[in-house]
């Protein structure tokens, strides 16, 4: 896809900034930001197909790569004082974020073809597993140790957030426990403790899931966008499943938001 000419550096470096959201808010998918800015197509050929036009895509991408550090960094510490002294209202605001993305997401599931009864099974199938494997993932897995190891884990799954849009790394995070330890030490510029480690992790990710997602995107569209739909849904109730009456409503919510060809 050629270069517009008004798509400026600055506004390259803007998307970046926008897209970090998609890096820290739990709830908030990179992979969607990209996709409602007009760059994930592109962003996933190259990541994808490294060497294809790799001089012009670079260059493409160095603003949005800027802005993304600029914007973690920036965002970080006031998110990290709203999820200590306003944590209910923040979560609130992060499934509402999540809500907010799914007429998008279903409108997209269904660009290309139009909705069938095994896109309903993907759908629930993959929420009922997702929702189980994600509530006793503590139990399960426990929380992941904040430390070298961890933050390569969480670089992966950043990555993989943007690489499946909807599908919101810092869900998973909070419930490995590597979400707050990860704001902490963007607020604190930690180069090698947090920084190094997760772009190592996101390039392991990258190298190993762009060129499948590429295929499968190609592929089975709509099955791969009613997959992330599931993942959404059972990572949004996740957030808020402690709080038995928020959890009910948001289980309403879901019910009504869904496509009647999907119950």
């Amino acid at each position: 896809m050629p270069t517009k000419t008004t798509d400026t550096f600055w506004k390259r470096f803007f998307k970046g900034v926008v897209i970090a959201l998609g890096f820290i808010l739990p709830g908030v998918s990179g992979g969607v930001l990209a996709a409602i800015l007009g760059i994930y197509e592109r962003l996933l050929g190259f990541m994808a197909h490294f060497r294809r036009n790799f001089k012009r895509d670079f260059w493409y991408f160095v603003p949005v790569g800027l802005g993304g550090i600029v914007g973690i960094a920036l965002l970080s510490a006031p998110l990290e004082y709203l999820l200590a002294h306003a944590q209910v209202i923040v979560l609130w605001g992060f499934a509402g974020a999540i809500i907010g993305t799914l007429p998008a997401l279903m409108k997209t599931a269904t660009s290309r073809a139009p909705r069938d009864w095994l896109d309903g099974v993907w759908f629930f199938g993959t929420f009922i597993i997702s929702a189980g494997l994600l509530y006793f993932m503590s139990e399960l897995f426990g929380t992941l140790p904040a430390n070298f190891g961890g933050f390569i884990v969480a670089g992966a799954l950043i990555t993989l957030g943007v690489l499946v849009p909807g599908l919101s790394p810092s869900n998973l995070l909070l419930i490995l426990g590597l979400f707050t330890p990860m704001l902490t030490g963007f607020k604190r510029l930690d180069i090698v403790g947090v920084y190094l480690p997760i772009a190592i992790g996101g390039i392991l990710a990258m190298a190993l899931f762009s060129k499948l997602m590429d295929h499968l995107l190609v592929k089975f569209h709509s099955r791969v966008y009613h997959f992330i739909l599931g993942i959404v849904l059972a990572s949004t109730m996740l957030i808020l499943i402690p709080n038995p009456y928020a959890a009910e409503n948001l289980f309403k919510i879901f019910l009504g938001v869904i496509p009647e060809t999907l119950r």
